[in-house]
């Protein structure tokens, strides 16, 4: 058998940036810095400038980001939010964490982003915000669904935790929303050395309480404003991500390097292949193609050393976790399908052509076998 390609190859990415990332830590070390710290501030000053907003607020994931962004919002129990059932379940964690109902929308055959059209017959008296995710690294389609927020009067929070450096209409995502949450868990395209996430935002009121919540809601040392959360980032891996953000720019061209060869060479097989609107510039978190028989071919490819994963095998609806909504099978039949066909191939800065090369030979073996 050839060398196995693996799906995710995140030691290849510590060893190009290992020197400065053993300099940052030993840094934090030596500062003993180790909860928030000069090196979490720096980050938050540069990941604030780097997707063009006025403030960033680092946590300890973007699980806890997106929580503290809806209880920004004031969304309580009772309330409504309007979001996809195709994603990682966080977006919806964080609506069930302040008690609030998700309701989903269907999602788009092609982008298989939350579907625009979709969203205004789920509006009802409880809606109180709109949370789509930029999903696998692509925008959902902002302009329309500005539109309905603004005619509905409601807030639009960007799930942007797989998106880092993708643009919408040349301007980078999370700029868009009151908020937009972002992730650093590690095998995201700009990835901590453990858990991380930030809050980004254009409002200072927003930006100053977030800090509070995050922090035992205080601004003081043991006085406290309010009910707060342990969510701080640790000095750590405010050091890492500050080493890595100035490669992220380059990073991302890489994937968008590896995801136009995959186009090339697969485009004459029977998958769906993953396609960006004219509106988008994809950071191609994820490449996922599509097919009726991906588990077969998963199967195959695991038996021939090419690394694959499925994002996401069963939609939010259908979960276990989230039958008391109600929703049953074919209630988004987009989604549906999207989770019986979808698989994810290697897509990583440091995949050279030679792997890319055998990940697609070997997909051309299943098809013509």
């Amino acid at each position: 058998m050839s060398e196995k390609i693996p799906y995710l190859d995140l030691p290849a990415q510590i060893r190009s940036v290992r020197k400065e990332l053993d300099a940052a830590i030993a840094r934090t070390l030596d500062n003993c810095s180790f909860c928030l710290g000069p090196d979490v501030v720096q980050f938050e000053k540069d990941f604030a400038a780097f997707v063009g907003a006025q403030h960033s607020v680092a946590f300890n994931s973007g699980t806890s980001a997106l929580h503290v962004a809806l209880l920004l919002l004031d969304i309580k129990p009772g309330d409504e939010v309007i979001t996809t059932p195709y994603t990682f379940v966080a977006t919806s964690w964080a609506i069930s964490y302040v008690g609030a109902k998700p309701v989903y929308v269907d999602i788009e055959e092609g982008t298989m982003n939350l579907d625009p059209k979709q969203i205004e017959r789920a509006i009802t008296s409880k809606t109180r915000a709109v949370m789509p995710v930029h999903l696998y690294g692509h925008s959902f389609d902002l302009d329309p669904i500005l539109e309905i927020c603004r005619k509905h009067r409601l807030p639009l929070v960007e799930d942007a935790a797989q998106s880092h450096a993708a643009t919408y209409r040349g301007k980078k995502v999370g700029t868009f929303g009151e908020m937009s949450c972002f992730s650093f868990y590690p095998g995201k395209n700009l990835g901590a050395c453990g858990e991380g996430g930030a809050l980004v935002t254009n409002n200072a009121e927003f930006a100053k309480r977030a800090r509070s919540l995050r922090e035992h809601g205080s601004t003081v040392r043991y006085y406290h404003d309010e009910v707060g959360f342990n969510y701080r980032m640790e000095g750590i891996q405010g050091a890492v991500l500050g080493v890595k953000l100035p490669h992220l720019q380059r990073w991302t061209a890489e994937r968008r390097r590896v995801a136009h060869r995959y186009h090339a060479l697969l485009q004459d097989t029977p998958l769906q292949l993953p396609r960006e609107a004219a509106y988008a510039e994809s950071a191609y978190h994820l490449y996922v193609v599509r097919h009726p028989q991906r588990d077969k071919l998963k199967e195959y490819l695991d038996a021939q050393g090419v690394g694959c994963a499925l994002h996401y095998p069963l939609p939010l609806h259908l979960q276990k976790c989230y039958a008391s909504l109600g929703y049953q099978a074919g209630d988004f039949p987009v989604a549906e399908k999207a989770a019986r066909e979808c698989l994810s191939l290697p897509v990583y800065p440091e995949l050279t052509e030679a792997q890319i090369q055998r990940v697609s030979a070997v997909i051309h073996e299943f098809f013509t076998r």
